[in-house]
């Protein structure tokens, strides 16, 4: 019995899987690098909202068209991979079609038959989405961030998409075995006609060719996922269970701030009083984020689910009115600087060495997170529960009690709060005087 086939087989699995595993090390590695925060209350909200919005898909269907389209994709991936199993057995022990096999026809039958459904609905709504990127030219898909590789991202995965689809369908057309069956080849029969006329030498081969690239062809989509915005297919899943379960208007204070604004708001507040189970006087090392480190790292593992669809951007008020900021472009930028960081500890044997860049000035300009309104449109838009804001306000706090960097307007506010108490130019003493009027 020739073994080769199987030996190769194994060693393209070792290899593909090895290379995915040794990338998701290095992806925990870089979100690690941003700061610790405690995301362990509201457990049961938590799961509610993974199971809701990652595997129910709630929030992507209200955009009918796109959420219905994602959602045949989403669950043809899901399904069909399931028969990926069968061939991993296949390939390492040299049966072919095992579950077959072990399964009554008729079950089998309707496994593939539900599989070559899904393959072919999955490939429909794969050329619809490439024509609403390409012919259509949806808006959102053309803004200034997403050229270069970020459209040629969104291009490929569609190409591997259908090429893994078409494949999956060939190869049961030109199976005559499963074809002779004659259950659960509901598409494939319609392609196998194309196929009669040739030499039956000549279909195994196309039989075996099409098996082969299809498995090779879902390895290297696995590993084609980190460096693609679909890495959300994984991340969706954490990333929503750690998303924001507070009210989305409710930022997160810093208790040294708080006492500062209070002891200035009202001389007669007790600062102490504020947050009883934590140091009042405790200061951080550092206000705000001028770099990814400076993040947590939930925000970090925001940046890496980023699906880039732009639903943030197609939201946000500042970016409608013409203004730079783009919160699609705030999450890409942190991803791609955290990249950067992640490749300087690689080449420095695990240390990060200073080089000269940051996220803020060199990736995030000024003008970008003071264009930002604060109103969480681009966070009740994210299909995964992304939050920029956070990232956005993290920074605006470095510009501010870091650098004294605001603008004018800010400034104005806070000197008014620290001379009057209030943000308006007023004396305490005649804030009534209105009344008298």
């Amino acid at each position: 019995m020739n073994y080769i086939p199987n030996i190769l087989f194994a060693i393209a699995l070792i290899i593909g899987i090895g290379y995915f595993a040794n990338n998701i090390r290095k992806l925990f590695r870089n979100i690690k690098l941003g700061q610790d925060v405690d995301v362990s209350d509201n457990t049961s909200q938590r799961w509610k909202n993974m199971i809701n919005i990652a595997l129910g898909q709630s929030k992507m269907v209200k955009r009918p068209v796109s959420g219905f389209l994602h959602v045949i994709v989403y669950v043809g991936f899901i399904i069909i991979n399931i028969e990926v199993l069968e061939i991993i057995i296949d390939g390492l022990f040299g049966s072919h079609r095992i579950f077959s096999e072990l399964l009554p026809t008729s079950v089998y039958g309707f496994l593939i038959a539900s599989f070559e459904i899904l393959a072919a609905l999955v490939f429909v709504s794969v050329v619809i989405f490439w024509i609403r990127r390409n012919v259509i030219k949806i808006q959102r898909f053309w803004k200034a961030e997403m050229k270069g590789w970020p459209k040629s991202d969104g291009n490929i995965i569609l190409y591997i998409e259908m090429i893994l689809m078409a494949l999956f369908l060939v190869m049961n057309a030109t199976d005559t075995a499963f074809q002779s069956m004659n259950s659960g080849n509901v598409i494939s029969q319609f392609i196998a006609p194309l196929f009669s006329g040739l030499p039956e030498v000549t279909i195994a081969v196309i039989e075996r060719s099409a098996w082969w690239l299809h498995i090779l062809g879902i390895l290297g989509f696995l590993n084609y996922l980190y460096f693609s915005k679909h890495l959300h297919i994984l991340l969706a899943f954490p990333n929503t269970y750690y998303g924001k379960v507070k009210p989305k208007g409710q930022l997160d204070n810093l208790v040294a701030v708080t006492k500062e604004v209070k002891m200035m708001m009202d001389p007669d507040a007790d600062p102490y009083a504020a947050a009883p189970e934590e140091d009042a006087d405790e200061i951080p090392a550092k206000f705000g984020a001028s770099d990814v480190q400076d993040l947590n790292w939930v925000q970090l593992l925001n940046a890496y689910t980023c699906t880039e669809c732009g639903r943030c951007t197609n939201e946000c008020p500042a970016n409608i009115t013409g203004k730079k900021l783009s919160p699609r472009k705030i999450m890409m930028d942190t991803r791609d600087r955290l990249e950067e960081v992640g490749k300087n500890i690689d080449a420095n044997k695990g240390v990060f060495v200073d080089d000269g860049k940051q996220l803020l000035d060199d990736y995030i300009t000024r003008e970008e997170l003071w264009a930002c309104t604060s109103c969480n449109a681009c966070v009740e838009a994210c299909p995964v529960s992304i939050d920029p804001l956070s990232i956005i306000m993290d920074m605006r706090r470095y510009l501010v009690m870091e650098q004294s960097a605001a603008p004018m307007e800010l400034n104005n506010m806070m000197t008014n709060i620290e001379n009057n108490a209030a943000p308006w130019p007023y004396n305490q003493m005649d804030r009534l005087n209105w009344k008298n009027e």
